[in-house]
């Protein structure tokens, strides 16, 4: 599996907890929803401030900074003040480990 980063066991989080882990200098916030696993780029695009810690509604991150919230399936920014979507990435079970990785070029 190159180039995939092992965030934790399938069973180490419960439904609305998420795991930061680092992919070079990219840090990517997984987190586990009703829905499924979403992974995205854990910064705000409002003012650079981490996502992870703040609220999760359903599939929704509400920046615990400013208020600000990204849908987690596709990394649009859903309100003021930030207006730029967040980078999404792929995540990937195996093995009861879940894994994900930036794929951007």
């Amino acid at each position: 599996m190159q180039g995939w980063i092992a965030v934790c066991g399938e069973l180490q989080l419960a439904e609305g907890e998420f795991q930061v882990v680092w992919d070079g200098d990219t840090s990517i916030a997984v987190y586990r929803t009703a829905e499924g696993w979403f992974a995205v780029e854990d910064v705000c695009t409002h003012d650079g401030a981490e996502l992870a810690g703040g609220p999760v509604h359903g599939c929704v991150v509400e920046c615990p900074r400013h208020g600000a919230r990204f849908d987690l399936r596709t990394g649009e920014a859903l309100c003021a003040p930030a207006y730029t979507p967040i980078a999404v990435f792929p995540v990937r079970l195996e093995g009861g480990v879940v894994y994900t990785r930036d794929d951007r070029e």
